[in-house]
């Protein structure tokens, strides 16, 4: 029972380095048959090179990919030197706008479809607590949980009239972290009635219009009486996400070659726990020696454990139905300059927007003061 029947690929998001096929990638692509791809600035100078790129991971692949990219604008933006710097979510936020809200996801969307992506791993959910505040700055929009739903519902909805899937994260929420989980592991020692009334309205309001959710790497001890991360506990994944709110969609991991997650085991053992834990999709975006230990690891457990085999082969039909209900077929024209111009454009013009509804606001309360 190898990975062909199990479709195990499916259940992975992987990233690589270079800008353009070799044949490397191209054996690894393969070989895995992933779900899908995420780029980072280091895969992308130029919108028609990324297109191009996206275009020849696709020919490796049989079942249509996930075209992935992080792009919240501000300082997750993997596009800036191509196209220009998006406003940030807390810039966007401040406005108090619901239509520029909208907007902003529909601006990052028309970006994200023109160079070929059809996933956009945002908007953050995490609540703008002090405690969090060095690592998540302008990331985060508000402490308010229903100004996050606010944001994050228009965000959403001008994603998809892009075309373009959102993915809440980082559930169930950074915002009392003060670590940052790409070096370590952030405990949170928060129980889950305080949880449940502030960092998870987000995913319990939202739970009907995301179509993936991100957990994060962060302990909750109060919660798992554990270490362990959120990314690899059923009791996040499956007791809380699943069941006790009732979340339907794709679930996926952060990054699995973070130090926060790293720190509970190497690459084989935290996929497989993700997995087994009830995700979907597990992210390894950087090393192809990680990516291959996991996936053989993964079908040598399922080849093990009838039960892991079971909960892969459930997954691999989510992701595989969701894919036939919600992706369309990559656009196979590359963007013009002409339409690269008017993209950079459009993104000035929406940031210079940002600003003077800012400023509005602000002298209005300045009058009402």
């Amino acid at each position: 029972m190898r990975n062909s029947k199990l479709n195990i690929g499916q259940l992975l998001i992987i990233g690589f380095d270079g800008t353009k096929m070799s044949p490397r990638l191209a054996s690894l692509l393969t070989k895995i048959q992933p779900a899908g791809v995420i780029l980072f600035a280091r895969n992308i100078t130029g919108a028609e090179q990324t297109h191009t790129l996206l275009r020849e991971c696709q020919k490796r692949v049989t079942t249509l990919l996930f075209t992935c990219v992080d792009l919240e604008g501000g300082t997750v933006d993997r596009f800036r030197n191509v196209l220009g710097s998006a406003p940030s979510p807390a810039e966007v936020s401040a406005t108090g706008s619901r239509a520029l809200f909208r907007k902003h996801g529909h601006v990052i969307g028309e970006n994200c479809r023109a160079l070929g992506f059809n996933v956009d791993f945002a908007p953050v959910l995490d609540l703008a607590y002090e405690a969090s505040r060095s690592v998540m700055s302008s990331r985060a929009v508000s402490d308010d949980p229903k100004q996050v739903v606010a944001y994050a519902r228009e965000f959403l909805r001008g994603l998809g009239d892009a075309g373009v899937l959102g993915c809440g994260k980082h559930f169930p929420g950074l915002g009392e972290a003060t670590l940052d989980t790409h070096h370590e592991l952030p405990s949170v020692d928060k129980p889950l009635p305080k949880l449940w009334d502030e960092d998870l309205v987000p995913y319990r309001l939202l739970r009907r219009e995301l179509p993936m959710v991100m957990v994060s790497h962060a302990a909750f001890p109060a919660v798992t009486k554990t270490r362990t991360p959120a990314s690899l506990s059923k009791k996040w994944i499956t007791d809380i996400l699943r069941k006790k709110i009732g979340y339907r969609g794709l679930i996926c991991s952060d990054d699995l070659e973070m130090g926060g997650v790293l720190a509970a085991g190497p690459i084989e053992q935290v996929t497989i726990g993700h997995i087994r834990a009830g995700g979907d999709l597990g992210l390894i975006c950087h090393q192809e020696d990680f990516i291959l230990r996991a996936h053989e690891a993964v079908v040598r457990e399922a080849e093990r454990d009838g039960r892991f085999a079971r909960r892969v082969r459930e997954s691999a039909r989510r992701v595989l139905a969701f894919k036939k209900k919600s992706l369309a077929k990559p656009r196979t024209l590359t963007p013009s300059s002409t339409r690269v111009e008017k993209l950079t454009r459009q993104l000035w013009e929406f940031g210079e927007e940002i600003r003077l509804a800012t400023f509005a606001r602000t002298d209005n309360k300045k009058e009402r003061a």
